[in-house]
């Protein structure tokens, strides 16, 4: 490619980049961290602890969101210096760097375009995501273990605080459920594109014959309630069990009746946590889960009632989302967007964005098609 070639394609990253940084509002992202620094100076912040943990949660993924702009604008602009140089000097050397950086910046930057597209009403909320065993046995239950790994290891890539509820052990391996929470702004919007049923094919490690298995794992995930939502739960609407943890387990865990479960009974649904040590802990951790699914299915039926359909509170993408087969092939596969990679170590290790991304701009496309049908 030409030097001209290049200038357009950097160009029309630039346009992209000024976009982004409109439509995220930058000065708006610099007041607000400003608020939040003034916030998390105050030296009472840490009498109350739940607001404190929000506030520093907050003001980190803003600096994230303000150092990625930056650091982005600054690339592009050495980019044209570079190119410059470049074309003054004749330089094929050089002119291969720029080629290299326009590359990355191309990555980057639909990365970080991605971010505009999440616009939902509860899209900016923080995540919680329940993960189940389906279909499959012992092996569904240790692809639910599987999964819930991926996604904290995903978590951990992005350095997003996340926060596990209640751990549901299998008898023999795996994991009958578990919830837990990310705990960043637009995790929600980001991750809900996950939610529905995974499958896994393999070689079954728990089958003495060296069979192939095809196990299942459902994956939901809600925003996480705030204070504005005003999710009343009455008491007499609520059956509270308390009972001894199992699984693996801390110093007490597993001595003393902490566990809860809790039945909306009006609703049927049933929540619990069993991983703080103390029965009040897992109390409040049970109700915010149990508040979080009554959104949803509160959300559900008002968009119903919109779009004049009926809709499953339980809330998934449709039967199967994305296949992970191990046997005979290796192959990672989105059925929606036919996102796939040969390397399925790396997305059960976490290197999810590439599905993520995909499947926020699958959504989008069919939002903008349903808009102008």
């Amino acid at each position: 490619m030409t030097a001209a070639d290049f200038a357009e394609q950097l160009k029309d990253l630039d346009a992209t980049l000024r976009n982004i940084e409109a439509v995220l509002d930058l000065d708006k992202l610099r007041g607000e961290k400003a608020r939040l620094e003034q916030e998390a100076s105050a030296p009472d912040l840490w009498d109350d602890q739940a607001k404190a943990q929000v506030v520093t949660s907050q003001l980190s993924y803003v600096n994230g969101e303000i150092n990625k702009l930056g650091s982005l604008r600054s690339r592009l602009d050495d980019a044209h210096v570079l190119l410059e140089l470049a074309e003054a000097e004749s330089d094929p050397s050089v002119l291969g760097e720029v080629e290299s950086e326009i590359v990355g910046l191309t990555k980057a930057i639909q990365e970080m375009e991605v971010r505009t597209l999440l616009s939902g009403e509860y899209d900016s909320r923080e995540a919680l995501v329940a993960i189940r065993a389906g279909a499959g046995g012992v092996d569904a239950a240790d692809f639910a273990e599987m999964l819930l790994r991926m996604y904290l290891r995903w978590a951990e890539r992005h350095g997003y605080p996340t926060e596990v509820y209640e751990t549901s052990y299998a008898e023999e391996a795996g994991l009958k459920s578990a919830t837990f929470t990310v705990k960043v702004p637009y995790a929600f919007g980001t991750l809900s594109v996950e939610s529905g049923t995974h499958r896994l094919v393999r070689i079954s490690p728990f089958d003495n014959q060296g069979r192939r298995q095809t196990s299942f794992a459902g994956v939901e995930v809600l925003p996480v309630v705030e204070q504005t939502d005003h999710i009343d739960i009455p008491e007499n609407e609520m059956r509270i069990d308390v009972y001894r943890s199992s699984g693996p387990g801390g110093q007490s865990v597993n001595t003393t009746d902490s566990a809860v479960r809790i039945t909306h009974i009006p609703t049927g649904i049933v929540v619990t946590c069993q991983n703080e040590k103390s029965q009040l802990q897992n109390k409040a951790s049970a109700l915010r889960v149990l508040q979080a699914r009554l959104l949803e299915r509160k959300r559900q039926e008002e968009q119903a009632k919109l779009q004049g359909l009926k809709t499953d509170a339980a809330g998934s993408w449709g039967d199967q989302m994305r296949s992970y087969v191990l046997h005979p092939y290796q192959m990672v596969k989105d059925l929606r967007t036919e996102q796939e990679t040969g390397n399925p170590s790396a997305v059960f290790d976490g290197d999810l964005d590439e599905f993520i991304e995909a499947g926020i701009r699958w959504r989008k496309q069919r939002e903008l098609a349903g808009d102008s049908a």
